[in-house]
């Protein structure tokens, strides 16, 4: 611990009893290095260089001690009017900073520690038949011998070997005891004998000796000097049979590389070496190596010639991030693309990456009711016969209040086979069973307050400012709006809205002056989509249009539609609420399929491609360039969890050929080719949420505000809450960075640091690496930019994009995922079917049964929090760093959780606030960083997770 060069003893007894009573270090030595002066007057104890609070040996300072003296037989602080003394050099140990070898002279010569080891081990939930029989194998050979093996290694030279010194190899020694504890953790131990020469445990290397892989979760060491020392894991160590390689853990104390002890380093760059994979070979579920690969895998043409699909990245047309890279066999048909494994068999993640026993069976179990749809074509036949698509609204309603009728049948067997997780299924299955093969979902938030909101215009309009998609519209700077497109290509590309269209609908102020005033918005998709129109069409059951829908923030407070423009490839419409039956239905038509646009939109750029697929890099560049001693590793490990895994999961599942995007979402097969369009946009420095803002003019700077801008809606409850979130995390983020990171030479000499940041650039997103906008990595600002931005795309913007989902997409007429067909033009048959029953033609175009149940199941599941879900401002692992001044950063950053969530609760009892507050409006909860397990419209994870 450093302590200013003017510390009265007071202070410096204050802050050791501060690490006491934290936990960190016995301690009954004060030292100031080097001697000081005497004080001349009061109690100002006056140095040449910073106080270091150095702890010797097990004596605890007394609860209740003077302020002005350590009560110990032989260190005290003297008088105030006299200087800080050690009447002997202690042995030296660093409670925070960076710990100092322990040089033979400061500790005496001969004698030893008896050191134990605790191991914390998370046993498996549901082990196969096969694991049960390794384990009882593993207990047989562990008592003749076979164990799992620990030792140690120093901070501190072995001048035989020129590495760090090494205790003898000490076994778990309770294994075999503990074979039959049902416990989903248990804790063994080792124990070590260490000369007084051995220094301080930077490391501890683990060999398994068992069949079987182990989950450590933790180790700790006890009966040092310097009190406890932790290591803390959460990594699976594989038998020695699968990787003969020890598996390195180092303590945690956080170094720059340029800091590391002289007895970590090889291990250092070892470790950060075993991580990185070479671009060769094919990837084994229990190796733990990453890599990069292209989006290659998301057709399956061998299966389908109508299945195959372009690559996204490496192609200037298809620009797209990179993926953690599999190895898989190429396909016959095209030797580009990767193969595609069998429904059953998981896709390639770093061990350590993968969903842990309680995660997956929150996940598989409530993705069943959905993917089913898509997994097995056969339980489609499950639905009781009848239409295919719904008759009425109140047939959409029965979903929530009666269910879905499934018959028994063979394919649902098939499809628990398929799923491989049979100790889950089992009890899924018993529960379809029990409950008569009724699905059943549960009524979505929009419906909860006002069932009839969904079709108001002022609910159209609040949902762009606290829906699922709050993050895309627009303030309009000029009308009509313009077109970026080329007209040689697109054909006319000016827009059709006049100013009739929104003539005497703006309080009494002309256009000019509403653009003026802020008051005038869009949700623009016109350039979006319009190239992709035409191919969408052609496909049977899909029709789309590119839209652009004007909205106007009245003096109410509302934030109404005025016009809808919807175009076809040299055609377009525009169209108004209407004063007659007809025209209200054609608007209802219309609002449908910018809702369709929006969710569609949402699905592949706003969720998947920006907070999913452009965080798949930052994650892998962390693994392969930053040692776990890193201090940025430390602090950005809970924002990557199950990143990986679920990204996985989604090309399976989700984004790939006829998954469930492109069989319920209106894009259908060229939906990732719009996401990879978006790509083409996207812009690092442009994710933070101000610079977000101030890009779609819904915020101005303004450094009189306390976020340095001020937006133009103050009722935009997204905006409002996500920059309290921002805040909040910037805080965090400069008060950890400023540890470590003193001046802009300390970030530029950080050769992990450097290469990290490059390899983000440069090859995860090697399709963007010749941009100008890239932040060059030089100054401790710089580090706390990019820190702050990634966290904030991780959490806040990943929250308000995914669950908020179900609350409006559960509800299939308020954001259709897919429309069938276009709006009927007067003088047609279509438009008399339209006329005759405009709620069955409302239908007809709606999502089919199979298609709307699907998706809603999939955005339950998208929807729901894990119970294992670690939030913002939580760490699953207590001891995660050793530095006092980290941990103190952190809990500031927890209680401004606390009070953000306070703040929120406030804002949705404000009746001014009329887009999250009054009569059948929904409150907007989202980012309220807490949330209980499930579905809740509430909850800030650390990461992307699902």
């Amino acid at each position: 611990m450093i302590l200013s060069s003017a510390a009265t003893p007071q202070a410096v007894n204050s802050v050791i009893k501060d690490e006491v009573s934290a936990g960190q270090s016995t301690v009954s030595t004060v030292r100031c290095v080097p001697k000081p002066a005497r004080a001349a007057s009061g109690v100002t104890v006056r140095v040449k260089k910073p106080l270091r609070v150095i702890a010797n040996g097990p004596r605890a300072l007394a609860k209740g001690a003077s302020p002005r003296y350590l009560r110990s037989p032989h260190r005290y602080l003297q008088s105030p009017h006299r200087h800080l003394q050690s009447p002997r050099t202690p042995k030296l140990f660093y409670l925070s900073g960076s710990p100092r070898q322990i040089s033979p002279s400061q500790q005496g010569l001969g004698g030893t520690w008896t050191v134990k080891a605790i191991v914390t081990v998370r046993r498996k939930r549901h082990s196969s038949v096969q694991e049960r029989l390794t384990e009882q194998i593993d207990a047989a050979s562990d008592a003749a011998g076979q164990k799992v093996v620990l030792q140690l290694v120093s901070n501190s030279i072995d001048p035989n070997t020129g590495a760090g010194r090494r205790s003898n190899r000490a076994p778990l020694c309770d294994w075999v005891e503990k074979a039959g504890i049902n416990a989903d953790k248990v804790q063994y131990t080792a124990n070590f004998k260490l000369s007084k020469s051995f220094g301080l445990p930077g490391a501890i290397t683990i060999k398994n000796n068992h069949q079987n892989e182990i989950f450590v979760e933790s180790i700790a060491l006890q009966g040092l000097p310097i009190g406890t020392v932790y290591f803390s894991c959460h990594s699976w160590v594989q038998s020695r049979f699968q990787d003969p390689q020890e598996k390195v853990f180092f303590n945690n104390q956080p170094y720059l590389p340029s800091q590391t002890p002289a007895g970590l380093k090889d291990l250092r760059e070892q470790n950060k070496a075993a991580f990185q994979g070479n671009g060769k070979g094919t990837r084994k579920s229990l190796e733990s190596i990453y890599d990069y690969d292209v989006y290659n895998d998301i057709g399956n043409p061998d299966k389908d010639a109508n299945l195959s699909r372009p690559i996204l990245g490496g192609n200037e047309k298809l620009p797209y991030p990179r993926r953690c890279r599999t190895g898989r066999p190429p396909t016959k048909a095209d030797s580009k693309s990767e193969s595609v494994l069998e429904m059953g068999q998981n896709y390639y993640v770093p061990r350590d990456e993968v969903f842990h026993e309680n995660k997956q069976e929150t996940f598989v179990s409530n993705a069943l009711k959905g993917l089913v749809h898509q997994l097995i074509p056969s339980l489609s036949k499950s639905l009781q016969e009848g239409h295919e698509e719904f008759q009425s609204f109140h047939e959409i309603d029965k979903l929530y209040e009666e269910g879905i009728k499934l018959r028994n049948f063979e394919g649902e067997n098939e499809l628990l086979k398929a799923l491989n997780v049979s100790q889950i299924t089992d009890k899924m299955q018993d529960a379809i069973n029990k409950a008569s093969n009724v699905l059943q979902y549960a009524k979505p938030d929009i419906l909860s307050k006002d069932r009839f909101a969904w079709l108001r215009d002022d609910e159209f309009g609040r949902q762009m400012l606290a829906g699922a998609n709050p993050v895309q519209i627009q303030r309009l700077q000029e009308f009509p709006p313009k077109s970026a497109l080329d007209s040689e290509v697109f054909g006319n590309v000016q827009s059709a809205l006049k100013k009739e269209h929104l003539a005497g609908r703006l309080e009494g102020l002309f256009i000019e002056e509403a653009i003026d005033q802020g008051k005038l918005f869009m949700l623009d998709y016109h350039d979006a989509l319009l190239p992709f129109v035409e191919r969408v069409n052609m496909m049977a059951g899909r029709k789309m249009y590119a839209s652009r829908t004007i909205l106007f923030h009245t003096q109410a407070g509302s934030l109404i539609p005025l016009a809808i423009e919807l175009s076809l490839p040299g055609r377009k419409r525009v169209f108004t609420p209407g004063n007659d039956a007809s025209s209200y239905w054609l608007w209802q038509l219309a609002k449908a399929h910018v809702s369709s646009n929006d969710a569609g939109f949402h699905q592949l750029v706003n969720h998947w491609l920006r907070s999913h697929a452009v965080v798949e890099p930052y994650v892998i560049a962390t693994k392969r360039q930053l040692s776990s001693m890193h201090p940025l590793f430390t602090f950005l490990q809970p924002h990557f969890r199950y990143t990986l895994e679920i990204n996985a999961s989604a090309r399976q599942l989700l984004v790939n050929a006829a998954g469930v995007i492109e069989n319920c979402f209106t894009p259908g097969p060229v939906s990732l080719e719009i996401s990879s369009a978006a790509y083409s946009m996207w812009r690092f420095d442009q994710e933070s949420l101000p610079n977000d803002l101030i890009k779609r003019g819904m915020a101005v700077e303004d450094a009189r505000e306390p976020h340095g801008i001020k937006l133009v809606l103050k009722d935009y409850p997204y905006a409002s809450d996500g920059l309290l979130l921002w805040d909040a995390i910037k805080t965090w983020v400069n008060e950890y960075v400023s540890l470590y990171y003193k001046d802009d030479k300390s970030v530029q000499d950080d050769v992990e640091l450097q290469a990290w940041w490059e390899e983000i650039r440069t090859v995860g997103h090697a399709d963007k690496k010749g941009e100008a906008w890239w932040p060059i990595m030089r100054t401790p600002e710089d580090v706390k930019g990019v820190l702050t931005t990634i966290v904030w795309v991780v959490s806040g913007f990943h929250a308000a994009v995914n669950f908020g989902q179900y609350a409006y997409g559960g509800y299939v007429p308020n954001r259709p995922c897919i429309t069938r067909r276009l709006i009927p033009e007067e003088g047609t048959e279509e438009y008399l079917e339209f006329v005759q029953d405009p709620e069955k033609f409302f239908m007809s175009m709606l999502p089919n049964v199979e298609q709307a149940t699907s998706t809603m199941s999939v955005v339950d599941t998208l929807s729901s929090h894990s119970p294992d879900e670690e939030y913002l401002g939580e760490r699953a692992q207590t001891n995660w760093t050793n530095d006092p001044a980290a941990r103190d950063a952190f809990k500031r950053f927890s209680r401004q959780m606390d009070v953000i969530e306070r703040m929120i609760a406030d804002r949705n009892r404000d009746p001014f606030l009329k887009n999250r507050a009054g009569a059948g409006v929904l409150p907007y909860e989202i980012l309220c960083p807490s949330s209980r397990p499930g579905k809740t419209s509430r909850g800030v994870p650390n990461s992307v997770s699902i």
